[in-house]
Formats: C-alpha cells, sequence, structure tokens
C-alpha cells in the first residue's frame, strides 16, 4: 500500500474499544465510542481500532456488544464523520466471514489487522492477500511470539514478507517481554520481513508497557500500540496518555485524551478492573497466558492470595518448559 511504504514517523494506533473490550465483553455506549473518536481525531492520534470485524455465524456472541460483531452501517451511524484519525478493526482466524468484507471504498474501514497463532500464519496470508485487494491498509499480528521458537519465526517472517501485509506486529500478547526482547526481535523482523513496516503491541503485566513500546521505537518500529488509561485484558496495554507526549511529537495534543480520561474513563475503571496487579505481575514474569490470573481476580474469595496463586504457576504441572 502506497500511502504506507517507506514510512519512519511512528504512528499510534488506540486499540481501547478492541482490546478494552476483552475487559467489559464490548459493552460500550455509543457515547463512549463517538467520545472516542473525537478525543483521538483532536489529540492527533492516526488510528482507532473499533471492535472485531468476526461473525456472529462462526462465534457465540455470548451476549457481546457490537464492536465484538461490527457493522459497517452500524460504524457510519455512530461515527457519520470522519476525521484524521483513520479506523482499524482486528479479524481471529476462523472467526471471520470473508463475505462480510466490502471493498474499502463502501466500508467506513481503513486498515484490517489480522491476528493468527504462528501455526495459522498461512492462512493469515491468505485473508491479508484478501483485504489488501479489497483496497484495505492491511497487518498481520503474530501472537504470543513469547512461546515461538526461532526458526518457526523467521520461516512465518519469511513468508509474511512475500504476502501483500503492509505491517508485521511484534506482539507481546503475555507481558513477558523486557526492552532487550523486543530489541532483538525488531532486529530479526527487519532481517527477515525487510519490505514491512514494523508495529508493536505490548502489555502491562511488568509495567513494561511504555518502555517496551519505546525500545521498539528505537529500533525503527513506527506502529504503536495502546489504549487509553491502558484499558485491555488483563494487565491491560501501552497507555496513550503516556505514549503520545513521550514521542514528543507537536502534532499530539494530549488535552483531549485527559478529557475522555475524566468524562467516561475513571468511571469504567470503578465498573471493570484492569492493569497491574501481583497475579498479571507474575503471569508475564513465568511466560503464562493471563487465564489462571484473570480467574483469580475474578474470585470474591482468592482474588488476593498471591502466595497461594505463586506456588501455583510454579509448580511442576503449570510451570513453563525450560528452554
Amino acid at each position: 500500500m502506497k500511502e504506507l511504504e517507506n514510512r519512519r514517523e511512528p504512528v499510534i494506533l488506540d486499540c481501547t474499544v478492541r482490546d478494552g473490550g476483552l475487559v467489559n465483553n464490548w459493552d460500550f455506549s455509543p457515547d463512549f465510542v463517538r467520545d472516542l473518536y473525537r478525543s483521538l481525531d483532536a489529540a492527533g492520534v492516526e488510528y482507532m481500532e473499533i471492535g472485531y470485524k468476526n461473525s456472529p455465524k462462526l462465534l457465540k456472541s455470548d451476549g457481546a456488544g457490537p464492536w465484538r460483531f461490527l457493522d459497517d452501517a452500524y460504524i457510519r451511524e455512530i461515527i457519520p464523520q470522519k476525521g484524521r484519525t483513520k479506523l482499524s478493526a482486528l479479524v481471529d482466524i476462523g472467526r471471520v466471514d470473508e463475505n462480510d468484507i466490502r471493498p474499502r471504498e463502501e466500508s467506513p474501514l481503513d486498515l484490517i489487522r489480522v491476528a493468527c497463532y504462528i501455526n495459522d500464519v498461512a492462512k493469515a496470508v491468505e485473508l491479508v492477500n484478501l483485504f489488501s485487494s479489497l483496497g484495505y491498509e492491511t497487518s498481520l499480528n503474530i501472537m504470543a511470539l513469547s512461546r515461538v521458537l526461532e526458526n518457526e519465526l523467521t520461516e512465518a517472517l519469511e513468508q509474511i514478507d512475500r504476502s501483500r501485509a503492509d505491517i508485521v506486529y511484534i506482539v507481546d500478547s503475555f507481558g513477558s517481554f523486557y526492552p532487550h526482547n523486543i530489541g532483538y526481535l525488531a532486529g530479526l523482523f527487519r532481517r527477515h520481513a525487510p519490505s514491512k513496516t514494523l508495529g508493536v503491541h505490548t502489555h502491562n503485566n511488568m509495567q513494561l508497557a511504555l518502555a517496551n513500546t519505546l525500545e521498539a521505537v528505537r529500533h525503527g518500529v513506527t506502529f504503536l500500540d495502546a489504549s487509553v488509561f491502558g484499558m485491555g485484558r488483563a494487565a491491560g496495554n501501552c497507555h496513550t496518555e503516556l505514549l503520545a507526549p513521550a514521542l514528543r511529537n507537536k502534532r499530539y495534543n494530549l488535552r483531549p485524551i485527559l478529557e475522555m480520561i475524566e468524562k467516561h474513563m475513571v468511571r469504567v475503571r470503578k465498573e471493570w478492573e484492569w492493569g497491574y496487579t501481583i497475579p498479571y505481575a507474575l503471569s508475564g514474569m513465568f511466560n503464562e497466558h493471563p487465564r489462571m490470573a484473570m480467574a483469580l481476580r475474578s474470585s470474591a474469595e482468592e482474588r488476593d492470595h498471591y502466595v497461594a496463586f505463586y506456588d501455583r504457576i510454579t509448580s511442576v504441572e503449570t510451570a513453563p518448559a525450560k528452554a
């Protein structure tokens, strides 16, 4: 995609609705999403991920809000007039009906991101190529990289480099990376997918999401995921309100983001939990999916039993295999 070629300046992709929806089952009001878009546009943030473009025919709704199953007409109803901020959606392998994706000129979406695990890269490439042929900007996000062997990753990156994907993402799904891991991966991605723009998506299990994102910038990564107030699954993400000023680019205006936090996020934060806690930190330290920690935090009786959780996560049955 010519508009993304040779991009040097970092750009922010805010995923508050999409990743934050994992916290509250995408129960965001139209006013929340509308105000978020307006605040991000006023702040100069380049992309807003408005949810998942998944199909209810392929995935149980379980009472999820509309941002789990995006409908183009509904997006236009909520955001009838787009500003400079582009709209993004994420799709999962096996959960999207290709017939639901209209050409870009018929859709309010600009970017479609395909998320997959390493064993589904070939399927993800097929989707990326399709979406690109429909005129969308595209990215391929390989999840759970901390569990991927390097030879598997290099083979996948070489395949992605031959695809029509515009962006390929370094994804710290478990919040287990340190800055030196991010730097190493950025170099690996650059060597094996040299034609692609690089992105990074970090989680804040060990309070390193901002540091890891800035380290990625230092290594030439330009698409930077973040969310307002860090809202995202479990420990949450890099904070948009911290990242924007840290980039020291005059096009970003912090005030509209602070208005969004004051108007909506403070209340939402009282209703739903995300962010740093000891169980999420331990999940990151031991390279574990946060599902066990999330289950613990949902228990009224055991949510703060940190020692018992530590013993469980380090037991022979649950501890990750040693390299």
